[in-house]
């Protein structure tokens, strides 16, 4: 099934929750106004449709392969790649200076989004290609900056993140990969890094790694790690390629999903050492990442809208054309396509309203993150970067939690046939999965955001927002239509709950803190279900709004149908949470270690 790009839903939310226009009004942004973005959404649309889509399931049943430390991609990805670069679809939220577009990232995630709902193995490779530029734009040399930006940005070359080790996994604290200074100022890097994302390919004429590694004479755990820029191949003074670096690929992962996306083992310093450039200061190094791992995990959270949207793009299709039995209305005398069946229906409006709620979400906080870089005013920068940071493990979390049921719902769509692999249905479902676990696991991000959003704080960035969502309620029962009512009631009711939570949370992470964590993940799909059950009921507002002026009823009349399923369906979650969090915290930590 071809993919065809949620165009309307996209504009909806970054012109109406996002409010694309007050973005314009920013220095820097002046020229990126609705109409720019729908310019650029409209041409994203037929680059990913029709360059990008075809080549999925080519992917997946021809993964890229790996010969003599050799990574050869999948056929067809090298020439669509080249086509990628060639359209500036790298640079197109990176900065003029070094050959980028400038466009806020508002618009950038939803070009993001097509990619990964295209093609996510191969949209992969330029996400981590953002990180390494996002890494070396704030804390790189000018040097550093005058050499790699440029090429970078314009896709020529590509960037990995080489963080963790066969001994380590997520405790970075265990990195033993070492540098070793040099009489001329750059260093020689010795180590074994797992997990390489693109870590080898024959896509791009270099590779840029940025390494962790531990500086001779380093603080032992995460304080004494430092960042190096380590390219596959070495880069002369007059910019072009040198000799090949001692860095080298002894093997990619064979994986249950994102098979066409190569997962290198790359092995540095067996020849003599790898030539490795430090970005910034010594010891830094994992505050630097951490540059890489926020952009990379809001990126990965938008990955998980976009499986969901191509999963429930298939079931929606399938459901239409599949004919089997009689509806249980008796409307129809004879077997119809199984849409008209209600447990279907519900299935499709599940996934739905999942990917609406978790896409509006994702937009605003976009737009947030472009006010806190880009906005004039110092204290509009920190409201919007304090709100950007709390959504950051929502939308990394929740939304690729998200998928998992979407993902798997569209196998459950298909019957039988979504578990043969032909159909296709099951693709979704296997590259989903690693979604919740790469640039940190979901209990990883709930940690965040128990210790970074919630309690170093209070709870009172947290309870801000529930400000907020009190303030929407309020306008959704001065509307007054039965609809916002209904959805003003779940909304009110889950924000109650989420407050409960920030509560405990905020007064008990010190003092119990393995009660609290053992509800930090609860909590994270609570405040993310809420967050998204927000946004559904702004973009309900809106909608009524639009209906009354007679702009695209239909469209308008199915936001206001998916704000109210939500709200009825999955809001009403938000209470059970609640309590297995705040009351049920002992039965999880009661248990001797012994007796599992």
């Amino acid at each position: 099934m071809s993919y065809v790009a949620p165009l309307k839903d996209m504009l909806f939310n970054i012109k109406h929750l996002a409010d694309i226009e007050q973005i314009a009004q920013i220095p820097g942004f002046e020229d990126a106004g609705f109409e720019t973005a729908q310019a650029v959404l409209e041409e994203a649309a037929k680059f990913n449709e029709g360059v990008l889509s075809p080549l999925n399931w080519e992917g997946d049943k021809y993964p890229s392969s790996w010969h003599d430390g050799k990574v050869t991609a999948t056929p067809g990805f090298k020439e669509a790649f080249h086509q990628f670069a060639q359209g500036g679809w790298q640079g197109l939220q990176h900065p003029v200076d070094f050959g980028g577009q400038g466009l806020p990232k508002t618009i950038g995630a939803a070009c993001g989004e097509m990619q990964n709902s295209a093609n996510m193995s191969f949209a992969l490779c330029p996400l981590l290609s953002d990180g390494a530029i996002e890494a070396l734009l704030t804390a790189g040399s000018d040097e550093l900056k005058a050499i790699y930006l440029e090429n970078l940005v314009s896709g020529k070359w590509t960037g990995t993140m080489n963080l963790t080790e066969p001994q380590a996994g997520s405790d970075l604290a265990m990195v033993r990969s070492r540098a070793e200074p040099q009489p001329d100022g750059n260093y020689k890097v010795f180590g074994t890094k797992i997990f390489i994302t693109w870590g080898e390919h024959d896509m791009a004429e270099n590779i840029v790694h940025l390494v962790l590694a531990r500086v001779s004479g380093a603080p032992e755990g995460v304080k004494g790690i430092s960042l190096f820029v380590v390219p596959k191949f070495m880069v002369n003074k007059d910019g072009s390629l040198g000799a090949r670096n001692d860095v080298h690929c002894v093997s990619i992962e064979h994986k249950m999903g994102i098979k066409a996306s190569p997962t290198a083992v790359l092995q540095y310093g067996d020849h003599g050492g790898a030539v490795g450039y430090l970005v910034g200061q010594e010891n830094r190094g994992l505050e630097y990442m951490f540059i890489m791992m926020n952009a990379a995990r809001f990126g990965v959270g938008v990955q998980g809208i976009a499986i969901a949207e191509r999963a429930y793009q298939k079931a929606v299709t399938f459901a239409k054309d599949r004919v089997q039995s009689r509806p249980v209305d008796g409307s129809i005398q004879a077997s119809a396509p199984i849409i008209h069946h209600p447990d279907v229906k519900r299935m499709l409006m599940t996934m739905r309203a999942y990917i609406e709620g978790c896409r509006a979400m994702a937009t605003v906080a976009a737009a947030a993150y472009d006010a806190a870089h880009h906005h004039p005013d110092a204290d509009v920068r920190k409201q919007n970067q304090a709100f950007y940071e709390f959504m950051v493990p929502l939308v990394k979390g929740y939304s690729t939690e998200m998928s998992l049921e979407v993902t798997s719902l569209g196998v459950q769509v298909h019957g039988g046939m979504g578990f043969i692999e032909e159909t296709g249905a099951a693709q979704y479902y296997r590259d989903a999965k690693i979604l919740t676990i790469y640039e940190g696991t979901t209990a990883i991000q709930a940690n965040d955001l128990v210790g970074r959003k919630t309690s170093r704080d209070g709870g009172q960035t947290a309870k801000a927002l529930a400000t907020q969502i009190e303030a929407t309620e309020g306008l959704l029962i001065q509307s007054g239509t039965a609809q916002a009512l209904a959805v003003a009631k779940r909304l009110m009711a889950a924000r109650e709950a989420y407050v409960d939570v920030v509560n405990f949370v905020a007064g008990n992470t010190k003092a119990s803190p393995n009660a609290v964590f053992a509800g930090s993940v609860p909590y994270l799909m609570l405040a993310g279900n809420l967050m998204a059950g927000w946004q559904l009921a702004r973009g309900l507002l809106v909608a009524q709004e639009q209906i009354a002026q007679g702009v695209d009823v239909p469209f308008m009349q199915a936001k206001i149908i998916t704000a109210r399923f939500y709200a009825d369906h999955l809001l009403t979650k938000a209470c059970g949470m609640r309590d297995a969090i705040v009351e049920g915290a002992e039965s999880v930590t009661a248990l001797a270690l012994d007796a599992f």
